[in-house]
């Protein structure tokens, strides 16, 4: 099923419905600041292991989620006052930081490093679904592992709309994805070139 939410004015009535489909363990597609995202309930195993399934992942490889602020970050994450300043600056936007985890974040989410992935994305749509939802989603790009990413919401649902609860179309995105960024001991390593500027930590 497909439906489409304004992206500059999140329709609350269809941000909810959304919300439903995670809070019964459901996998839907998104709009992110990059391109279209598969996600879940971080709080959802079974959604989890679906998503590894459709993206044809390996295991080894945690997904990273989204959290709707700062202080939520905080929440899942071992945040100094360098990492706090550093993602102060540069989010809502297209980074995905990766920090030292707390031990609220679900085992499957975690690196052999304790470590994780966390995204504030510069886009209405996807952090009124966090927001509404309670705490983070899954993210992880809209497409199987080594394929493109897709920005098409209706490619979106061609190739995944009959594996996913939901397809949320939010329009046209682009095919990127984000830069990813350890700040681990704070000293900011780049770990991946995407459309976040990087320019910064090198």
């Amino acid at each position: 099923m497909v439906i489409e939410i304004n992206p500059d004015n999140p329709q609350p009535r269809l941000i909810a419905k959304v919300v439903q489909v995670l809070e019964k363990g459901g996998v839907i597609t998104y709009p992110t600041d990059t391109t279209y995202g598969i996600g879940c309930s971080i709080m959802s195993k079974r959604g989890i292991e679906r998503i590894y399934s459709i993206k044809q992942r390996e295991k080894n490889k945690p997904f990273s989620f989204i959290c709707s602020d700062l202080s939520d970050i905080a929440r899942y994450a071992k945040v100094s006052n360098y990492q706090y300043k550093v993602m102060k600056r540069l989010l809502p936007g297209a980074f995905t930081f990766v920090l030292n985890s707390t031990n609220i974040v679900p085992g499957l989410l975690v690196t052999k490093q304790k470590t994780v992935g966390i995204r504030i994305p510069d886009n209405k749509i996807c952090l009124a679904i966090v927001q509404a939802l309670g705490h983070p989603i899954i993210t992880t790009s809209a497409n199987r592992s080594g394929e493109e990413p897709i920005g098409d919401p209706s490619i979106v649902d061609q190739e995944l709309g009959k594996q996913v609860d939901l397809v949320v179309s939010g329009g046209i995105l682009s095919a990127a994805v984000s830069s990813v960024v350890s700040l681990i001991d704070d000293t900011p390593v780049v770990l991946r070139r995407g459309l976040g500027d990087v320019g910064w930590c090198e």
